[in-house]
């Protein structure tokens, strides 16, 4: 730099600055305005080369974090930090740029470093709230769309560049750097859906859940197949659901992860939607689409750990600061992941701002909270001797439980009829109870041991399963004790487990026709459902996150039958209060025979609020056709057979009794009523009491078909 003045307004003409230091150093003094802070001014340099630049000194500006702010935050109950830290576009007194602010109290120095200054760390070094330890700096003139990070001299010495913590957008991987985003360009069209579900209790309403991994669900149609944009995805995904009569959608994590095999379970970007697949305006719409077509959308969400990557939150200042720094308590020994400091209030607030975020500004429905028993236990996979207990001397995380009791509270306070779901695998007491009774307040729980127990009995041989028959019972002794929800989720067929089709025994008639009585006893049992992409027309691979679904399957009649057979199930599930409405309480289901262990066969009653609202359901766990099966059922009348997991509409046999049958009383007490029925090999069958209709009586005499 040859020259430079000061530019105190249009009236005064510049004032030369003094060089002070041949390295570039100029100074002035000028008069202070009375009533004025700070100096009102711009800089003219001339470089080198001739040019002269005219701007504005980032450090004549006032701060722009309030002293409430930073109260609120070191406090743990700013529930809004996000639209304070990071790097916020705004206008300082007629002056356009991007307020950039991290938490770092251990750091020597903090830069914010970008292609707004060629990376150069001295040009806008930040300044310090020492007692909250939050750097800040306006930047005038830097704009959206720029990429920057947070040049952080540690404790140590040791410099490092950061990502932002709070920022909105990221490069696309393998590139970390953060790029400022304005989240409010978005119009949104979804208040008629936002309003309907905030007068709505969602747990008794029907839930039916597919669960998708954005980057494999589909690929583009091209030479070498790229994963569709969240755009795209809006409009197949969307078409695809409706069909098929889903509910929601639950996305594996979509916020900013390096590392795609991770499925986005190591997330380093909270606050940015993974660049992968568009931008944040992009998911928005995605969002928005989804809800203008009446499906719900809930996104995987990790508070449990995160990676040990250099840009990320690892280490950021130089010291353990999101993370505890005892390993004992701060690593986690199964995934080589750091585990977050519950017990720091900003850490606490980072991760309570960041569930509100996607409901505040991505309008989403629910969070399902990922690996929430590592959470709950500070031995949570490890020896004696691994582990520090708490100040009780338990074994439980204290802190990591009114966090999360926290979380569930405030995200229910202010969006009435959003869903939290816990993926907890233990038997912790009160996941679903209300925090005023010390429950985690969660919305719905996962139910592990149902699906463990069932895919357990289903790969058993069926002349087996007469003696591992608790199995599938056993369930019932606890479906009330929590709000569940069933899951075949993504890590049932990961890991060289195979795909649920493939789990099944028998030859390929007896593997489709056990996962169609699998999908049937689902869909009947009691309990929100949650089905993982490609189970729902029977993929024989198991999931590559690395290639899109085996679409071409559905060119064979056999996986077009199951996936029928899901449409048809959750069209049922919807229009059948029975099978939702009393979901989470023990009036909503009865046993006519659980003990039928000899035949494998299960038969229950699943009630509605209103009396009329039931259904008889039978599942027969065997190939053998049960004929003549008596089921005791509470009226007299005729009951229709609404839905046959073995139709020949599903792939199946066709056996079954089409279109119904009438009870009766021979032999019976007064007041006690049976129907006789046909049990289908390896299926399961639905009965509704109905009015019989004149075309009901004609088919009854014509051989069974498709229902």
């Amino acid at each position: 730099m040859r020259q430079a003045w000061v530019i105190e307004s249009e009236a005064h003409p510049p004032r030369p600055m003094r060089q002070i230091h041949p390295a570039g150093l100029f100074e002035a003094i000028c008069p202070l305005p009375e009533r004025q802070a700070r100096p009102r001014y711009q800089l003219r340099y001339t470089d080198r080369g001739g040019a002269t630049t005219t701007l504005h000194d980032p450090y004549a500006f006032d701060s722009l974090l309030s002293d409430y702010d930073r109260y609120l935050y070191a406090e743990g109950t700013h529930e809004q930090i996000y639209n304070k830290l990071g790097a916020q576009l705004c206008s300082v007194e007629g002056v356009s740029g991007t307020h950039f602010a991290v938490w770092a109290p251990h750091a020597r120095c903090v830069a914010a470093v970008g292609d707004f200054n060629d990376w150069h760390g001295r040009r806008h070094m930040m300044q310090k709230h020492a007692a909250s330890g939050i750097w800040e700096l306006f930047v005038p003139g830097v704009k959206a769309g720029q990429h920057y990070k947070f040049r952080v001299t540690c404790a140590d010495g040791r410099v490092v560049d950061k990502a932002d913590p709070f920022g909105f957008a990221a490069e696309q991987p393998p590139q970390t750097a953060s790029r400022i985003t304005n989240l409010e360009q978005h119009c949104w069209r979804d208040e008629e859906w936002l309003d309907r579900r905030s007068r709505q209790n969602p747990l008794d309403q029907p839930i039916s859940v597919y669960e998708v991994h954005l980057g494999s669900w589909r690929r583009g149609r091209t030479s070498s197949p790229t994963s569709l944009n969240y755009r795209e995805l809006a409009h197949q995904l969307v078409d695809y659901c409706r069909r098929l009569s889903f509910t929601h959608i639950e996305l594996l994590p979509i916020s900013e992860h390096p590392f795609s095999g991770s499925w986005g379970y190591q997330t380093v970007g909270y606050y940015a939607v993974t660049s992968r697949y568009g931008t944040p305006e992009d998911f928005q719409y995605l969002v928005d689409y989804c809800h203008l077509h009446g499906i719900g959308v809930i996104l995987d969400w990790v508070p449990a750990h995160f990676p040990r990557d250099e840009h990320g939150l690892a280490r950021f200042d130089g010291t353990g600061l999101y993370e505890y720094e005892d390993a004992r308590l701060g690593e986690h020994p199964d995934w080589g992941t750091l585990i977050f400091n519950y017990g720091r209030n900003e850490v606490r607030n980072f991760l309570l701002a960041n569930a509100l975020f996607w409901f505040d500004k991505f309008h989403v429905d629910g969070l399902r909270v990922d690996a929430v028993a590592s959470m709950l236990y500070r031995d949570y996979s490890r020896s004696e001797g691994e582990w520090l207990p708490n100040h009780e001397g338990g074994r439980e995380n204290i802190e990591a439980v009114s966090l999360l009791q926290r979380c569930n509270d405030r995200i229910h306070d202010r969006f009435p009829g959003a869903l939290t779901i816990a993926e907890e695998s233990t038997a912790w007491n009160g996941v679903t109870h209300p925090t005023y009774s010390g429950g985690l307040g969660f919305s719905l729980k996962w139910n592990m041991g149902w699906m463990n127990d069932s895919l357990r009995y289903m790969r058993r041989a069926p002349v087996h399963r007469q003696f591992h028959h608790d199995q599938l019972t056993f369930s019932l002794m606890y479906s009330f004790s929590e709000n569940f929800a069933l899951p075949f989720s993504h890590d049932e067929v990961v890991h060289e487990k195979g795909a649920l089709l493939d789990q099944m025994p028998g030859d390929i008639w007896q593997k489709f026709a056990n996962l169609r009585l699998l999908y049937g006893y689902m869909w009947t049992h009691p309990g929100k459902k949650l089905l993982f992409m490609g189970n729902e027309f029977a993929s024989w691979k198991e999931w590559d996150h690395e290639a899109e679904l085996e679409w071409d399957l559905l060119k064979w009649e056999t996986h077009r039958g199951v996936q029928a057979l899901v449409t048809d199930l959750n069209q049922m599930y919807c229009q059948e209060p029975a099978l939702y409405e009393l979901d989470h309480d023990s009036s909503g289901f009865e046993w006519i025979d659980c003990s039928d262990r000899g035949q494998s066969v299960l038969i229950f009653q699943r009630k509605g609020r209103q009396s009329e609202e039931r259904l008889v359901v039978g599942c027969n766990f065997t190939p053998v056709v049960r004929e003549d099966y008596e089921i005791e059922v509470p009226q007299a009348g005729w009951y229709r057979e609404i839905l046959n997991s073995d139709s020949r509409h599903y792939g199946g046999s066709n056996v079954g009794n089409y279109p119904g049958v009438t009870t009766s009383t021979d032999g019976l007490p007064a007041g006690r009523f049976v129907i006789r029925v046909t049990l289908p090999p390896l299926a399961m069958v639905v009965f509704k009491r109905a009015a019989r209709t004149a075309t009901d009586s004609q088919r009854a005499g014509v051989e069974s078909q498709s229902i």
